[in-house]
């Protein structure tokens, strides 16, 4: 078993080691005409004074297209002061598919004729200087269909929030490729022909998940998805342990709805990881409990070296609180990461951006706002 043990740990090594050899260190960049940016925000945004700033300072111009229910006074008033480069669509009120899909349904129908390349970001995000610039170049260059970078969860503490941000950083890290990537919405990109080649509208419809559908429409249609791997984009999270774990679960609940074949596959991996702890610390001994810290501490060297090749200084900072968790206590993450695994299928409803969805075959069988 001890050897079984070993093994499994070391291709865990391998694994996060892929994904550094990978991390290019050219990052080529393109900036051609026609870039058109969507970014779906609340009725409460507050405008985002940060996320703005950092957008204007992107090193590709691009049209920026807010798209809102139609009751959102910050985008109103951005769009007012910067109009040139800003443009609201009013989505209204959607009743039979996630509020975020239908605002960015509502941003394709808005394109115009001039816009050949289309980006899609989240609000929550901070994004580096060069995000647009790295999400066009494989695109301009005919060498992918959709691409996408990932999220880099920052914790605000070194609790809970630090916690989930070591869950998220084990799905970060994960070698990647164009089989076997699915696109996350907060950035992601790709050509005007390629959606409408998928129909976008049509893909989306009726959908929670805006990036697990078109994930897997561009799967079906056999389209090259391809990660950017030094776009690890930092997203701040905290909170409470319901919201955070909430989070988790809820995350996990959009894979299950939507393929229930990736949920099983993910959840198995990190069962085997999470029964291998198990019996490492209940029966293995010292030399197996040596074995999974000396695993994590190599893993956690690694993706050391990727923040601080892809993050910024101070977001480096941040991010090292999580790779704490899989230093001190690994066995915690993965028995963590399995949990909100298995929570996730105890039900079909999902709560999210003040509404709640339940889900059937993929698509919103019925809604509720919050109150």
């Amino acid at each position: 078993m001890l050897w079984v043990w070993l093994l499994l740990q070391a291709l865990t090594l391998v694994g996060v080691a892929q994904y550094w050899r990978h991390v290019p260190t050219d990052r080529k960049e393109e900036a051609p005409g026609g870039v058109s940016m969507l970014l779906s925000v609340r009725d409460d945004w507050d405008g985002g004074a940060d996320l703005i700033a950092r957008l204007k300072a992107q090193s590709a111009p691009f049209r920026l297209v807010l798209a809102t229910s139609g009751a959102c006074p910050a985008a109103d008033a951005l769009a007012a002061r910067e109009g040139d480069w800003v443009q609201v669509v009013a989505a209204g009120v959607a009743d039979d598919e996630g509020q975020k899909v239908h605002k960015l349904r509502a941003a394709l129908r808005a394109l115009r004729a001039e816009d050949r390349y289309l980006v899609f970001i989240d609000a929550d995000i901070v994004p580096p200087v060069r995000l647009v610039g790295r999400l066009l170049f494989p695109l301009v260059r005919g060498k992918a269909d959709i691409v996408t970078g990932y999220r880099m969860l920052l914790p605000e503490g070194a609790g809970m929030a630090a916690l989930v941000g070591a869950v998220e950083m084990q799905l970060a890290t994960l070698p990647r490729s164009a089989s076997a990537t699915m696109p996350w919405g907060g950035a992601m990109a790709m050509t005007r022909a390629v959606a409408d080649r998928l129909n976008l509208d049509a893909v989306m419809a009726g959908r929670l998940s805006d990036d697990m559908a078109i994930g897997l429409a561009g799967w079906r249609a056999k389209m090259r998805l391809r990660p950017v791997r030094d776009l690890l984009v930092a997203s701040p999270v905290a909170g409470d342990m319901g919201s955070l774990l909430g989070f988790g679960v809820r995350q996990y609940r959009h894979i299950l709805t939507n393929s229930f074949g990736m949920w099983a596959s993910a959840t198995a991996v990190v069962a085997v990881q999470a029964v291998g702890w198990l019996w490492a610390i209940g029966w293995g001994g010292w030399a197996a409990v040596a074995v999974g810290y000396g695993a994590a501490w190599g893993r956690g060297l690694m993706r050391a070296l990727i923040v601080a090749a892809v993050l910024e200084p101070d977001q480096r900072r941040a991010a090292r609180r999580s790779l704490l968790w899989d230093a001190a206590l690994p066995f915690v993450v993965t028995w963590a990461h399995l949990a909100v695994q298995i929570v996730a299928a105890g039900s079909r409803r999902i709560g999210w951006g003040g509404w709640i969805y339940w889900m059937r075959g993929g698509t919103v069988a019925r809604m509720e706002r919050v109150a």
